[in-house]
Formats: C-alpha cells, sequence, structure tokens
C-alpha cells in the first residue's frame, strides 16, 4: 500500500442526504482513524469506542463538518482526539479521588492538616494559566509525556516545556512556606 492517506485514493463524494455523506466520511476516514484510535487508546474495544464516538458526534452535526478531504480528515482527527482527552480527563479526576479517599483512610494525623494543605495546593493551581494548568496536570498528575500534551493541544513541544517549566516555578514560589 501506498503512502497516502486513505482520504487522497478515495474521494468523498459531497452527498444533499446528510446519511450518505456520513456513509461516505466513514468508508474513507474509518481505517485512518482506527489506527490513531489504536495508538491513543490502551486497548482495541476503546479504540472502536473512540471511532464510534467520533462518528457519532458527525451525525449529530452533519453542517459542522467542513468540506473537502483534507479539512474533513482535520475535523475528524480533531474530533476524536478531544473525545480521547476528555477520557483522560475523567479518568484523572476519578483516579485522584480514589487516591485522596485511600489517603483519607489510612493517614492517622490531623485532617484539618491534610484538608488545609489539599486546598493550598489546589489554589495555586487556580493561579495558574487555564493552559498552564493544563500541561502542568497532565504531566504531573495524569503522568502523558511532553509530545503527547503538544499533540492533543496543538502546540509545539517548546511550548509545552516552556508552560511546565514557568508553572513547576510558580507552583514552588505559590507553595513556598512562608517566614
Amino acid at each position: 500500500m501506498n503512502a497516502l492517506p486513505v482520504a487522497s485514493v478515495a474521494p468523498v463524494v459531497l452527498s444533499a442526504n446528510p446519511a450518505d455523506r456520513l456513509a461516505a466520511l466513514f468508508d474513507a476516514h474509518h481505517d485512518r482513524l482506527y489506527r490513531l484510535a489504536r495508538r491513543l487508546a490502551p486497548n482495541a474495544d476503546d479504540a472502536l469506542d473512540l471511532v464510534q464516538e467520533t462518528f457519532l458526534k458527525a451525525a449529530r452535526s452533519p453542517t459542522s463538518i467542513p468540506l473537502g478531504l483534507t479539512g474533513e480528515e482535520a475535523w475528524l482527527v480533531r474530533v476524536l482526539i478531544n473525545i480521547r482527552r476528555d477520557q483522560w480527563r475523567r479518568t484523572a479526576v476519578r483516579k485522584r479521588y480514589d487516591r485522596e479517599m485511600i489517603l483519607a483512610a489510612t493517614v492517622d494525623h490531623d485532617q484539618e492538616t491534610v484538608l488545609m494543605a489539599r486546598a493550598e495546593v489546589w489554589h495555586a493551581l487556580d493561579k495558574l494559566t487555564p493552559r498552564r494548568r493544563a500541561i502542568v496536570v497532565m504531566h504531573e498528575l495524569e503522568g502523558l509525556a511532553i509530545p503527547a500534551i503538544a499533540s492533543l493541544l496543538g502546540i509545539s513541544a517548546i511550548t509545552v516545556r516552556w508552560h511546565l517549566s514557568v508553572g513547576r516555578r510558580d507552583l514552588a514560589r505559590d507553595l513556598r512556606p512562608q517566614k
């Protein structure tokens, strides 16, 4: 098989019927989206679910899909990545909640101190700009690599590293004990 994307080999026929257009989009982009989803998801079933959610979103708003092969593919890829990013966020919240519950059950020292420290950390995170906070949380709490964060946010890896560096510095400054 050649190195061209599937969309450039099998053009999508524009149709007045949204169902026909969705079927053509599916035929043209399904394989590419599945390969991408398989790299983002932990297993094949989750990858299939990602692709299905992407096409469900396309079916719900067919007029928002741009015309043209590259525009369609870019839109579908962005939707798939956004869906996966939302899943990562939900997973991170669940993990954080589970860790907090385990910590609360196993910690014998003063509960008030724990709550104050946790509130102080969240207050320091809230001071960061939204993008910087997202980068710090994705890297430090979710364990995502810098290239993955750059890909998810659509920015360069250098920009991610810069935001991470500045975010860490700001957090260290805000969390430093006051003398």
